[in-house]
């Protein structure tokens, strides 16, 4: 019979080191010995050190049949141990070979049964310790809240119960760097409290077999490995050794821990979701070995922490959550008219940035970009949107380093990171958050973990601390920070669609409006044509004709009379034609809006009134008023007119007063569905009106008193309200009898919405 060893003998090189089969190393640490069994008990694999535990050698025992070299009463008690319902991982079995007591671990590896056999512990822990130990610890976890705090207590409770010099919990990043997260360690040790290590310290097949085998002990990392021997009967024969407990250990990791003065380490994985959470890492600065119930109870230590960390990150999140929920239903909650200007008001909610825990927020529609808090520049924005829209198919994109995916963008310390949500229909919103510049402390240079040297490759042997400053990063968002901008997105989006139907809706109501105030205009026309200039005409009439008719009566006196009469029926029938001129004009106005400062037109305004003013003892108090944008002419116009009829309809009783106050602050006009930006209040003390004529004050030709006590066509609040709705803005009108009038005019925050 011949006999091989299967010692891997591959060289490690920097071209294959992520990819070295630790896996099958063929060999083991020398503290106990495998055997390999095939089904029918054949002994097939045995390691060099089997002489040192029991009286026989690996080359007696190969291709013997395990009762003939053990017993067939071992060879029972390992079928009965197989065939009950231990958790075998977790309870080795207690048995005596060839006169010795050992504990063996067994598993299946590829059809062998792999028996790894270690002295039994004469002076071992009792479980009974490790149960009272486990419920005190249970007892403090539940006083925790943080994951933090959690962590702390596992790293204490674990070095307590394993006695290792130092017990770190590591956790990793999205990258695997580590980061070692809490600690527990000897009064005379340095810490090791918060410094990084780079993914490669733990390369990716090292992470595979953390999660197929969750605890790894090295007992010296000075020991010689043990070769294992089998029967050389097949090509390329080997073991997996993936849920071994001797496997023996990559030569560069065992480099790596002499490096650092490591002597002994236990290893805890800690899963969660599948996937390599982090570790508890325990060393011990000489050699160490602990029993199978005390690796069984620092193993429980692990599945504490995995087992809690849903909880405590959610308890950890909790108030920031919160937060994030009740913005989202604030903002989703706000009564907003459906109008387009009124994304103005929704970027300048502060809710708007607390759901995402953002510092600026802008959003893009109809080619217009509403903006709040810290944002690039308009054009930075478009670029951004562009370049999304080239890279990414999905609706949402989410980074931390705007720079590092769009290298293009010129990004400052405002903005670094995004969160972008296509709105639809070219419309778009994005979350910004500015610059956060880090320092990171690396236990040693991360680019220099793995060197090479004429003596081949090697881990570094510096862990000095390495200081790394992190720019052109913002935080990272949270995964419940981007759901909330998402759910909103989805909210805005229905919004927009929303507004688009109904401002379809009020462009086919405004037209019919248009059309009705139109035919209304025209009967008035029609009627003021056939009454009020008519009135002044028959007067005219009747008088030249009687002074033709009978011109020897008539005495000069008279005549002056009688042309005076002529005159004035004929300014009339002049005041109206030129009222119905303006109208028409103001209708029919294309001129483009422009700034105004109305400060400017009310001062010109009171210059031509002055007269009248002076006349009428009247008083002018006024604010400053803002600039708008608006037709320059029509606002003199507009001003003349609601002043003028504060003069005309002042009262006897009192001196006329009249205040001129504004405000930007934004009104919604919910009948008109607009949101408007400032507004000019009107204030007099005069004879006021009952406020049920409100409404119909504005109409054309309409009057409240008769042309004998007030002169007038009737036609100068119409003009007013047409000069409003030219600008896109609109006007109100309160009274209250004897008391005053208040005239209050409004103009849109967009220049462009205008009604005409």
């Amino acid at each position: 019979m011949k006999i091989k060893d299967i010692v891997n003998r591959d060289i490690v090189t920097l071209t294959n080191c992520e990819h070295e089969p630790i896996h099958i190393p063929g060999k083991i640490q020398p503290h106990g010995f495998l055997i390999g069994v095939t089904a029918d008990w054949k002994i097939d694999f045995c390691t060099d050190n089997v002489a040192d535990f029991i009286a026989v050698s690996y080359t007696e025992a190969l291709g013997q049949n395990f009762a003939a070299v053990f017993g067939s009463d071992a060879q029972q008690q390992i079928l009965d141990y197989l065939n009950t319902d231990k958790i075998q991982d977790a309870f080795p079995l207690e048995i005596e070979l060839l006169g010795k007591l050992f504990q063996v671990s067994i598993h299946q590896s590829h059809g062998i049964y792999v028996l790894e056999a270690e002295p039994h512990f004469p002076d071992k822990e009792k479980l009974a310790d490790v149960y009272t130990q486990t419920i005190q610890f249970v007892t403090q976890m539940n006083q925790t809240k943080s994951l933090k705090d959690l962590c702390a207590l596992v790293a204490e409770g674990t070095r307590k119960i394993t006695g290792y010099d130092r017990v770190m919990i590591y956790r990793f990043d999205e990258q695997y760097n580590g980061e070692v997260f809490a600690e527990s360690r000897r009064d005379d040790l340095e810490p090791f409290l918060g410094l990084h290590y780079p993914h490669t310290d733990i390369p990716a097949q090292a992470r595979e077999l953390y999660i197929k085998n969750q605890l790894r002990i090295i007992v010296d990392v000075d020991y010689e490995p043990v070769p294992i021997f089998t029967v050389d009967d097949k090509e390329n024969k080997n073991l997996d050794l993936s849920l071994s407990v001797l496997r023996s250990t990559s030569p560069i990791h065992v480099e790596y821990l002499k490096n650092i003065g490591v002597g002994a380490t236990l290893t805890i994985s800690l899963i969660h979701h599948d996937k390599l959470w982090g570790l508890i890492a325990c060393h011990h600065y000489s050699k160490k070995n602990i029993s199978p119930e005390i690796r069984l109870a620092a193993k429980l230590q692990g599945q504490f922490i995995t087992s809690q960390i849903d909880i405590r990150q959610s308890n950890d999140e909790y108030v920031s959550v919160q937060k994030a929920s009740l913005a989202l239903e604030q903002l989703t909650g706000l009564e907003i008219p459906l109008l387009q200007s009124s994304l103005e008001l929704v970027v300048k909610t502060p809710q708007i940035l607390d759901l995402s825990n953002a510092s600026g927020v802008s959003i893009v529609s109809r080619d217009k970009i509403y903006k709040n808090g810290l944002t690039p520049s308009d054009e930075k924005i478009i670029k951004l949107i562009e370049l999304i829209g080239n890279e990414n198919t999905n609706s949402v994109f989410t980074t931390n380093n705007i720079s590092n995916s769009f290298p293009e963008i010129e990004t400052d310390s405002d903005f670094a990171g995004c969160i972008y949500h296509s709105l639809g229909n070219n419309d778009h919103i994005i979350w910004f958050r500015p610059e956060t510049i880090s320092e990171i402390n690396w236990g040693g240079e991360p680019e220099k973990s793995i060197v090479k040297d004429k003596n081949g490759l090697h881990p570094r042997n510096s862990f000095n601390i390495w200081k790394q400053i992190v720019k052109n990063q913002s935080t990272k968002w949270k995964r419940y920070e981007i759901n909330a901008a998402i759910q909103y997105a989805h909210a805005l989006h229905n919004q927009l669609i929303m507004i688009m139907l109904s401002e379809e809706e009020e462009k086919y109501r405004t037209q019919s409006e248009i059309l009705k105030e139109t035919n209304s205009e025209l009967e008035n026309i029609n009627w003021i044509s056939t009454h009020d200039l008519q009135e002044p005409l028959r007067k005219i009439q009747l008088i030249t004709s009687k002074m033709l008719t009978e011109p020897d009566v008539v005495s000069k006196e008279s005549i002056a009379a009688s042309l005076k009469r002529v005159s004035k029926s004929a300014s009339r029938m002049r005041g109206l034609l030129e009222d119905i001129l303006k109208y028409t004009r103001i209708k029919n106005a294309k001129e483009a809006l422009q700034l105004v400062d109305l400060n400017k037109v009310l001062k010109s305004t009171i210059k031509e009134l002055q007269e009248v003013i002076t006349q009428k003892n009247a008083v002018i108090e006024f604010e400053n008023l803002p600039e708008i944008h608006a037709i320059g002419f029509l606002m003199q116009q507009l001003f003349m007119n609601i002043i003028q009829n504060s003069l005309k309809y002042a009262s006897e009783e009192r001196t006329p007063v009249i205040k001129i106050t504004a405000s930007q602050e934004p009104v919604i006009m919910r009948h008109l569905y607009k949101v408007h930006c400032h507004w000019v209040r009107f204030s007099d003390n005069g004879i006021g009106f009952e406020q049920k004529y409100a409404e119909s004050i504005f109409k054309v030709f309409t009057r409240l008193h008769n042309q004998e006590q007030y002169a007038g066509s009737g036609i100068g609040l119409a003009l007013c309200k047409k000069i409003m709705q030219a600008v896109g803005g609109d006007i109100h009108a309160e009274g209250k009898p004897n008391q005053g009038t208040d005239i209050i005019i409004y103009f849109p925050c967009d220049p462009e919405d205008t009604l005409i």
